[in-house]
């Protein structure tokens, strides 16, 4: 589903990823470890082209990011297709981004309305299912300032997979949250995991890498330093600077 290669990416002079290789096959579930500054959320952000790479290449389900190949060459894709491939992605960030002036169920609905056209009584109804999936069925009609932190963040899942991706990408989905709220969001994740959904996590929740990933990557320095299966990379590291990183939050 995911596979890149050699991908690096520079913000002026300052190279933040160094040549990521790394693949994700469907229906599993890749967790990112690492720093703050490792890379791990802009290469996150280049997978939907968020960001744009500067060197290596990347694809999603057999589509290259961002370009397409005719003959030996690569050509840019226009925007309007970057953002046709993008809806296929559902991405749920650190901050809800939720729309303040719609409802639960109003930001649920919006994308398929107005991206899918999805007639919006069939909106509506997958929207209140999603809603209820994600246990806030009883706060559709509420708005975003009347919710708290975990319930908008279930929120943006719900509104994420209203657009029926074919992977879902999470950038530390539980780091704005207080502590008690943390369970909720993941149990939501652990579900979508369990149904069968391709996910690439970057998360400090070690708990939840060690139980539900089926592989593991640690960064740092813009590179990955180590991965494989979580009860290796977590339980016997191999390189010392993942051993170092691991002793401080586990």
């Amino acid at each position: 589903m995911v596979r890149a290669e050699g991908v690096t990416k520079k913000f002026g002079p300052v190279e933040v990823l160094k040549g990521i290789d790394m693949t994700v096959a469907p229906g599993e579930v890749a967790c990112l470890l690492g720093p703050s500054g490792s890379g791990k959320s802009t290469f996150l952000r280049c997978i939907n082209h968020l960001e744009r790479i500067d060197g290596g290449q990347l694809w999603v389900d057999g589509d290259l990011v961002g370009y397409r190949r005719q003959g030996d060459k690569l050509y840019e894709l226009k925007a309007r297709e970057v953002a046709r491939r993008r809806r296929d992605i559902g991405m749920v960030f650190q901050r809800f981004n939720l729309f303040p002036h719609l409802t639960a169920l109003g930001n649920v609905i919006e994308a398929p309305v107005r991206v899918l056209g999805t007639p919006r009584d069939r909106a509506r109804a997958e929207a209140s299912a999603l809603l209820e999936r994600v246990g806030l069925a009883e706060k559709a009609n509420s708005y975003p300032g009347q919710l708290s932190g975990g319930q908008q963040q279930r929120v943006a899942i719900a509104r994420a997979l209203a657009m029926h991706p074919k992977l879902m990408l999470f950038d530390e989905p539980t780091s704005a949250l207080d502590p008690e709220l943390v369970g909720d969001v993941l149990d939501v994740m652990k579900s979508l995991a369990a149904d069968g959904m391709t996910m690439v996590v970057v998360t400090h929740e070690m708990g939840f890498a060690r139980e539900v990933a089926d592989s593991v990557a640690f960064l740092d320095g813009g590179v990955v330093v180590e991965s494989g299966p979580p009860g290796e990379v977590l339980g016997n590291p191999t390189h010392a600077r993942t051993r170092a990183f691991l002793d401080k939050v586990l």
